[in-house]
C-alpha cells in the first residue's frame, strides 16, 4: 500500500469505528480506492447516485431509520447540493461528507476552478463545518473529528480531501 491510498485505509477504518452503514456517492476517481474498500465490506452497503442531492436525502433516511451514512463528492457537487443541504438545518439530522476537491493544486480543467474554489464559503453560508486535509496522514484524525461533531451534534460537517491529497487528474484521465 502506498502513501497515496494510505488516506483511503484510515479513513474507512473511521467508518467502521462509526458503523457507517450506508456510503453513497456519485462515481468519482479521488474516492475510488475508499469506494472499493466500503464495497468489500459486508456491513457497509454502498449506493451510487445519479446525482449528489440525493445523498442529502439517503443521509436523512438512514438517520431517521436508525443507520448512519456518509456522502462522498466531488467539489463540483457540492454546487449540487446546494438546496438539499438546506434540509440538514431545519431537519436537524448529523450529516457527514467527503469532498474530493478539484480546481486546485495542479487542475487542468478550468470548468472545476470555479466550483472548487467557492466550496468553503458555499458551505459555511449553508451552515455546513468544513475541515481539510492536506497531507495523508492527517486524513484519520481529521475525519475521526468530523464523524465525532457530525453524529454527536447532529450537525453537517464536510472533510474537504484537498487535490494535493488525491492527487490532480491530467488531461485525459478520469
Amino acid at each position: 500500500m502506498g502513501q497515496r491510498d494510505h488516506w483511503a485505509h484510515d479513513i474507512y477504518d473511521v467508518f467502521k469505528a462509526y458503523a457507517i452503514a450506508i456510503v453513497s456517492h456519485v462515481p468519482d476517481a479521488g474516492h475510488s480506492r475508499l469506494i472499493d474498500l466500503c464495497a468489500s465490506d459486508a456491513a457497509m452497503r454502498v449506493v451510487p447516485l445519479s446525482t449528489e442531492e440525493e445523498g442529502v436525502a439517503l443521509a436523512a433516511g438512514a438517520y431517521l431509520g436508525g443507520q448512519r451514512a456518509v456522502l462522498l463528492m466531488q467539489s463540483s457537487g457540492a454546487g449540487n447540493c446546494i438546496n438539499m443541504l438546506s434540509l440538514i438545518k431545519a431537519c436537524s439530522f448529523p450529516f457527514l461528507t467527503l469532498v474530493t476537491m478539484r480546481g486546485e493544486f495542479g487542475e487542468f480543467n478550468p470548468w472545476q476552478v470555479p466550483m472548487g474554489q467557492a466550496v468553503p464559503a458555499t458551505l459555511a453560508a449553508l451552515g455546513v463545518i468544513a475541515q481539510r486535509v492536506d497531507a495523508p496522514g492527517d486524513a484519520r484524525d481529521t475525519v475521526d473529528g468530523a464523524a465525532g461533531l457530525a453524529f454527536g451534534s447532529s450537525c453537517a460537517v464536510a472533510v474537504l480531501l484537498s487535490q494535493r491529497l488525491v492527487g490532480a487528474k491530467r488531461f485525459g484521465e478520469g
